[in-house]
């Protein structure tokens, strides 16, 4: 399937997909980036890119937010105004008499400014007001993905995250996480009466799969700030690898700071240094257990990503699109192999391919899952005119003998496996697909912040075995 066609697509209605392809530093705070292990060097990963939205606007470390324009609501009363800023998060005014009117002023503006991104929330990304914008699932997913791309979008290194940027995280994410207090499902509860008569009455309360995955994912949230925040007064540190000459590495490689080159053709990404004797003990115990950490929060992020996406529907524009043959979309060396063999082995076939970047992988991938879902239609299809009792009997013995049910089995199977074997896949075709199409907002929510965490989780994973790479480097270049 081609992806850059699938990418026209979800531009039209709102969402942009991470193409494996999109360069991950294009110096534009505005987009996120990917990662490949192909390459061995780490930088910063996430699987969706999309521009940022209006309602998170990028600041950089001198300026919070910039001019707003002026509000045509209705002024709201000083003190519900304090209870709503209190409930979002926002800086509460002083209450000193030579500050007053410093205060109101301060109030009025983050009142404006929150007026003002909600009602481009509300109109679906569509400022012309005419109806023509995207679901209220796709909108608050694309907020939650560029509010991402706003705050962590400059962040390449091990450091602690500016602070602005950090309140500017918290604030925005309680308010786009603040939808989910109303999604709530009924379910009957028993009642007593004064007289001892039980009764059942159907009470509200959280959606399951909110009540579950929801606190989890601000508990992962909370803990990898908490990673970032634990690097202060570090061994190591940075330096810009565009801005490192000749003259400069000779005169630094003089001094006890040396600089552990890196053949990369990402330059301009900033390269971990140590001391010339390496990291102490210390240092090296505290990177590897926030290595350890970030790895398994990298791992729950990407569970509960891919059960919320499991979840969604498979929208009818995806299957409208699949192709006519697996075969023809396999190619006849795959496909033969997956018919012919008698004991299949996916990994097998995976080595025989010989997979040398991320988009091949990807593109593998998309082959894989659009051909089981063909294979799966036509095994449908082969018993459209038997009763469903007669189908029901035959399910165990005519199914699993049916050439199209065995080869879809088998490329699941095989799609299993070519995610296990690359963790850090973008999205296929048929993701983007469903969060394009998806229409519930719960899930939109924790889709888009589970992707998110996913891919800071993996950003320092990677940038802690950046500097452990350049600490063993700097060890062997003392033996």
């Amino acid at each position: 399937m081609d992806n850059s066609s699938n990418f026209d697509e979800n531009s039209d209605v709102g969402y942009q997909p991470s193409p494996s392809s999109v360069d991950q530093n294009d110096h534009s705070i505005t987009e996120t980036v990917g990662y490949s292990t192909f390459s061995g060097d780490s930088f910063v990963y996430c699987r969706t890119n999309s521009e940022v939205s209006n309602f998170s606007e990028p600041i950089d470390d001198n300026s919070f937010a910039g001019e707003h324009s002026p509000s045509l609501w209705t002024p709201v009363k000083h003190g519900a105004s304090q209870a709503v800023l209190s409930r979002l998060g926002m800086k509460q005014p002083r209450h000193s008499m030579d500050d007053k009117s410093d205060d109101l002023d301060l109030l009025e503006s983050e009142l404006d400014m929150m007026r003002e991104r909600f009602s481009k929330l509300l109109l679906g990304e569509d400022m012309s007001g005419g109806g023509k914008g995207v679901c209220t699932a796709v909108t608050i997913s694309n907020s939650i993905t560029n509010l991402y791309a706003t705050v962590f979008g400059q962040n390449l290194k091990l450091e602690p995250l500016n602070p602005e940027k950090k309140a500017m995280w918290k604030r925005e994410m309680n308010c786009l996480l603040s939808v989910c207090d109303y999604i709530v499902e009924f379910a009957p509860t028993a009642q007593y009466l004064d007289d001892g008569t039980i009764v059942e009455m159907m009470t509200s309360r959280p959606r399951s799969d909110i009540y579950i995955n929801l606190p989890a994912l601000q508990k992962l949230d909370t803990m990898l700030i908490e990673i970032l925040d634990s690097f202060q007064d570090t061994e190591f540190w940075y330096a810009d690898q565009g801005s490192l000459s000749d003259n400069s590495t000779r005169s630094r490689a003089g001094s006890f700071r040396r600089i552990v080159q890196r053949k990369d053709e990402k330059w301009w990404l900033p390269v971990p240094c140590v001391h010339s004797g390496g990291l102490n003990d210390k240092s090296t115990k505290h990177l590897n257990e926030k290595r350890d950490c970030a790895n398994q929060i990298h791992k729950a992020a990407m569970a509960i990503n891919s059960s919320v996406l499991a979840e969604m529907d498979i929208p009818e524009t995806y299957l409208a699109n699949l192709p006519k043959s697996g075969r023809t979309s396999l190619g006849d060396t795959i496909y033969r192999y997956m018919y012919s063999a008698d004991k299949f082995s996916p990994d097998y076939l995976l080595d025989c391919l010989k997979i040398s970047s991320e988009h091949e992988a990807l593109e593998l991938a998309d082959k894989v899952e659009s051909s089981m879902f063909t294979w799966r239609r036509k095994a449908c299809l082969s018993h459209s005119k038997t009763s469903w009792n007669k189908v029901k009997d035959l399910m165990a013995d005519t199914d699993r003998s049916d050439k199209n049910y065995t080869l879809a089995e088998r490329a699941e199977t095989l799609l299993f496996c070519l995610k296990q074997r690359y963790p850090e896949l973008s999205q296929t075709s048929l993701d983007t697909c469903k969060i394009q199409y998806n229409r519930d907002v719960g899930k939109a929510i924790l889709e888009s912040y589970s992707r998110v965490l996913e891919g800071l989780a993996f950003n320092i994973v990677a940038w802690i075995e950046d500097v452990l790479h350049a600490d063993k480097s700097m060890r062997n270049q003392n033996v």
